[in-house]
């Protein structure tokens, strides 16, 4: 994506995905608990959904509506993917996955850090949010770390495979930091 940015932390490089990286999400998302932990990743995952997710990922930047940006180490492999997505009213959400071998290794804290920085001083949103499934605490985690904190519990928010779950809903704003 042209103009795309690269933000560097470190042990990480953030930048676009891209086509060439398609196969290696494949691969990564074909665990079951990534569609298990997420309202959004389908599972089986097939290459058709890899490529729609990133042409979303790119009309949702072409637009400034969403910036979907690859986790790489420092070998440049990607590891995981982390994203903003402008929901109005000077807000974004935050959503991330991270391959299962770099799992509990701060990856994603190190990633989100610097996506909120990144959402705060160049995209100037007021407010930053995320909710995760509550069997995936890991994912809440993450979001204290990163200074959130709980905003709500949004009751039987969410529908995934016949049962409703209630999903936490964290938040950090602008003025908190």
């Amino acid at each position: 994506m042209k103009d795309f940015p690269q933000l560097e932390t470190e042990r990480l490089i953030l930048n676009a995905i891209t086509a060439s990286d398609i196969p290696q999400i494949v691969d990564y998302l074909q665990d079951k608990v990534y569609s298990d932990f997420t309202s959004n990743i389908p599972y089986p995952y097939r290459k058709e959904d890899a490529e729609y997710w990133l042409k979303l990922a790119e009309e949702a930047y072409i637009n400034r509506k969403g910036f979907t940006f690859a986790i790489r180490n420092k070998e440049k492999k990607l590891i995981g993917a982390i994203g903003l997505h402008d929901e109005g009213s000077d807000k974004a959400e935050l959503g991330y996955w991270i391959a299962i071998p770099y799992w509990n290794k701060g990856y994603v804290t190190e990633a989100a850090k610097a996506i909120i920085d990144f959402g705060f001083k160049e995209l100037h949103f007021n407010k930053i949010f995320a909710t995760y499934f509550p069997h995936n605490p890991a994912s809440g985690k993450v979001m204290g770390k990163i200074g959130m904190e709980k905003e709500a519990l949004l009751k039987q928010h969410l529908k995934k495979d016949g049962k409703y779950y209630d999903i936490p809903l964290y938040s950090i704003f602008n003025t908190e930091r």
